[in-house]
């Protein structure tokens, strides 16, 4: 229990003791009263760590694992406090997936600035793959793990919102995928490897070591060296049509009809 808050002191005696009486506190400072952009930033505060500690449990726990109660206690409230904040255990889960979208996006984007202008389209590639590392691996980012696994539990009115957020993001990856796939410079369709060097990233969840592995810009560095080859050296992206079920027949010989 929260140690009681200590009261003012009695006001001095005063010559005039009735109009002292008439006039409780005169003579005395007025309790301070916290101003309302404190209160405000007080709240905010608290939120953003309801936010955090539940994208933790989410992400250890599960969704359906973690009780309100689960959150309260680690954060040193109630067990009904939290919803003072957020109406439900779904909401929660919906403002860990969008705040850390947000939050993303916005670092993202200052990863991009950061890079001196023009950038290229592989330039690019490298510092959009190392910050999805530091989004990824950074201890406190919970929010991709639980956005993997525990979408699920959303409404499909928030699916939406989170979809949207993840266009907004991969837009940046698109567009200088593109622009390498018209330099020739990808083995496969640019959506394609979008695809792919995500799923290979994400997969660092499960393995990344900082203590036995490269360090983050040394593994965007191979990253990026695996997807984008140097120039020159991709080979063609192969026609939809075209494949060992549609090679010809070598030279010289009959493919046999079949009976």
């Amino acid at each position: 229990m929260p140690a009681a808050r200590p009261q003012p002191a009695p006001p001095p005696a005063s010559a005039g003791g009735d109009d002292a009486a008439a006039h409780p506190g005169h003579g005395a400072p007025a309790p301070q009263r916290r101003s309302r952009s404190a209160r405000s930033s007080e709240g905010s505060s608290r939120r953003s760590e309801l936010i955090a500690i539940a994208a933790r449990s989410f992400r250890v726990k599960g969704f359906d694992a973690t009780t309100t109660r689960d959150i309260a206690s680690a954060s040193g409230m109630q067990s009904g406090s939290p919803f003072y904040h957020f109406k439900s255990k779904g909401e929660l889960l919906f403002a860990v997936m969008e705040e850390g979208m947000l939050a993303a996006l916005a670092s993202q984007q200052q990863a991009l600035d950061a890079l001196a202008q023009p950038a290229s389209a592989e330039q690019r590639i490298h510092a959009l793959a190392l910050h999805h590392l530091h989004v990824l691996l950074t201890p406190g980012n919970d929010f991709i793990a639980v956005m993997l696994y525990e979408q699920r539990a959303l409404s499909a009115h928030e699916r939406r919102r989170i979809d949207d957020l993840k266009n907004d993001y991969e837009r940046a990856w698109a567009q200088a995928l593109q622009e390498l796939a018209e330099q020739g410079r990808l083995r496969a369709p640019a959506s394609l490897v979008r695809l792919m060097f995500f799923g290979a990233l994400h997969g660092t969840l499960t393995w990344y070591d900082p203590a036995q592995t490269l360090s983050l810009p040394e593994l965007a560095a191979q990253f990026t060296a695996v997807f984008v080859p140097p120039a020159g050296t991709a080979n063609p992206i192969p026609s939809p049509t075209t494949g060992p079920a549609c090679a010809p027949a070598p030279a010289g010989r009959t493919p046999r009809k079949r009976t």
